[in-house]
């Protein structure tokens, strides 16, 4: 039943993708911008992942699970925010992202700590 549920999931998964990939919304962006298609696509993708990463959180079977999905979704936190800044020409969006990546890397420290039973100033 298991194997059954994954194949399901796959394929769930890959025709998700392929409606992005065929099928971009081109509202998004301003008309006037070379490689609409791909920025739409990226952008698809990653909400995609980031609600593949909000349901391993959700229902990760441990704790470890549940932390590197978190870890992920910063990463792609990262990525939305480098996304951001090629189409609309502002360069603090890198900025933002800079700041969650540290943000990100020292809550994943201090989860880890946490797990292992250690006190923070260990």
């Amino acid at each position: 039943m298991k194997i059954f549920r994954w194949l399901i999931g796959v394929f769930v998964i890959l025709g998700i993708l392929a409606v992005i990939i065929f099928y971009p919304l081109k509202i998004l962006f301003y008309p006037d911008l070379p490689f609409i298609p791909l920025f739409t696509r990226c952008l698809f993708i990653l909400l995609l992942s980031c609600f593949l990463c909000l349901y391993r959180i959700l229902r990760g079977p441990t704790a470890p699970d549940r932390i590197v999905a978190i870890d992920i979704l910063g990463i792609l936190i990262v990525g939305f925010c480098a996304l951001l800044c090629i189409p609309t020409g502002r360069s603090w969006y890198i900025d933002i992202g800079i700041a969650w990546a540290l943000q990100s890397f020292i809550g994943t420290l201090a989860l880890a700590k946490y797990l292992e039973g250690k006190d923070f100033d260990e």
